[in-house]
């Protein structure tokens, strides 16, 4: 099982830059940050735009993957974004992971004063922003037009270093779960968060799994089910409860992720107060291996 470590873009950089090389010293699989203008509970507390965080970071680090938990089509458009990914792959040496999702209500759904979209229309959005995003990744010079999306005569020069980076693809419903496995290399979920408790999020979880196999042999992927690294499977740890209450709790955690097949997993690393509150030096204490 490898663990990824998500560290909020709450800190100036002075406080950030440690916290990153931290990550990539204690043996963490991953580093990620969130991709959001503002965020829940935190919207009025300090917050740190997510492609410049992870430039900084590709640069205090030389080996830990990093990447976006997870971008959205809210207030992204592919062809600027593709400009972003390509800076930040090159900078990096090619050490970026796209988490990419359809996007959920609430500020940055709404910041732009776009009208609210059904959630069919959300996961349609999705499928063209991955396919966009995709071709102009791989070709350097890209037209589109589509129901959300017009390119014309976008350029990509010099393209990333070693390919297009894995898009890895959040999703729980039948059809974002078909867009996950037609334009991803990997899935990310959190499981369903309005169950009643913690044993209730982890059986959705095993519901999903179960109907990620079936998208998979929708795909004509099914030696993806046999073999979960050809198809990695993310689980955000933290959803319904934290993981790094205790080390205990954390191993125990890791291990029923494993039994249910995925490959990583992602914690956060702890806050002073508020979500994700508990002791930083818990990280230093856990087993990553």
């Amino acid at each position: 099982m490898r663990v990824g470590l998500c560290i909020l873009p709450q800190f100036r950089w002075s406080e950030a830059a440690p916290l990153w090389r931290a990550a990539e010293d204690l043996g963490f699989a991953h580093a990620w940050t969130y991709d959001h203008l503002a965020w829940r509970s935190l919207a009025d507390e300090p917050w740190f735009a997510t492609v410049p965080t992870l430039t900084a970071a590709a640069l205090a680090t030389t080996t830990i993957p990093l990447g976006t938990f997870v971008a959205t089509p809210n207030y992204r458009h592919p062809v600027t974004f593709a400009k972003d990914v390509l800076t930040l792959d090159d900078i990096s040496g090619g050490r970026v992971l796209l988490g990419l999702g359809a996007g959920g209500g609430g500020f940055d759904a709404a910041v732009l004063g776009d009208e609210p979209l059904t959630p069919g229309q959300k996961v349609r959005r999705l499928d063209e922003f991955l396919g966009l995003l995709t071709t102009m990744l791989t070709e350097p010079v890209t037209d589109h037009s589509g129901e959300f999306y017009t390119a014309v005569d976008a350029r990509t020069y010099p393209g990333p270093l070693a390919g297009p980076p894995p898009l890895l693809v959040a999703g729980n419903g039948p059809r974002a779960l078909d867009v996950v496995v037609r334009r991803g290399q990997g899935w990310v979920t959190t499981g369903i968060e309005q169950v009643g408790d913690v044993d209730a999020w982890w059986a959705s979880l095993a519901t999903l799994s179960a109907c990620l196999d079936s998208a998979l042999v929708r795909a004509g992927r099914a030696d993806a089910i046999v073999d979960h690294e050809l198809f990695p499977r993310y689980l955000n740890l933290d959803t319904f409860t934290y993981s790094l209450e205790s080390v205990g709790k954390f191993d125990d955690m890791v291990g029923r992720a494993a039994e249910l097949g995925f490959t990583d997993v992602v914690v956060h690393r702890p806050r002073a107060d508020g979500i994700y509150a508990g002791d930083p030096e818990i990280i230093e204490r856990l087993t990553l291996s």
